[in-house]
């Protein structure tokens, strides 16, 4: 993809922390605009389309897939399907902002593939799987089987980690903010 913008890539594991710095970094740079992703998943209670993301059938997702009109997609699970659409990048891009991305390790490796230097891809990390077990212990919404899938899944997602940009420890969230805002702004040219 051609870019005509310049783009942010996050990633973490659940529980590091990155809404947390992300929420932030929109209010100190109004320039960022958080790209909404496609899935043809269900809604679940309280999400709205177009917001927390672009919901359309299994059918429709395969022939937009076919089409090209994704950067990048994955299948998550059977038949549970999230990507980019170009449209979705362009449109941002298209009011002269930066495209903010929060997505999993797979399509931040694909996005910045296709993006190239126009890309900066910034990993956020827990500062230990333990930190990270007793952040999502304390959320209180999980089972523990839920949060040992979870864990699994960080310890698989931190082996990214090294291909990444930029990597910014959480262990003092206000510190990773600080440090985050200094390399996004760093990126933008301030």
């Amino acid at each position: 993809m051609q870019s005509s913008g310049k783009s942010v890539i996050f990633s973490a594991p659940s529980g590091a922390g990155k809404t947390s710095i992300i929420k932030p970094l929109m209010s100190y740079y109004p320039q960022l605009e958080l790209s909404v992703s496609a899935t043809c998943r269900q809604p679940r209670p309280g999400e709205t389309d177009g917001v927390e993301y672009h919901f359309i059938t299994l059918r429709e997702f395969n022939q937009r897939r076919e089409r090209g009109d994704f950067i990048e997609w994955e299948e998550v699970f059977p038949g549970i399907q999230y990507g980019t659409l170009r449209q979705e990048v362009e449109r941002i891009w298209g009011k002269g902002k930066v495209v903010l991305f929060d997505i999993d390790v797979k399509g931040a490796m694909n996005l910045k593939q296709a993006l190239g230097s126009s890309a900066i891809t910034i990993f956020i990390e827990p500062p230990s799987i333990d930190a990270l077990r007793q952040r999502l212990e304390a959320r209180g919404t999980e089972s523990p089987e839920a949060i040992a899938k979870r864990l699994a899944r960080a310890e698989s997602e931190m082996a990214y980690a090294p291909r990444y940009d930029r990597r910014v420890v959480n262990d003092d969230l206000e510190r990773a903010v600080q440090e985050t805002v200094a390399i996004v702004g760093e990126f933008l040219g301030r």
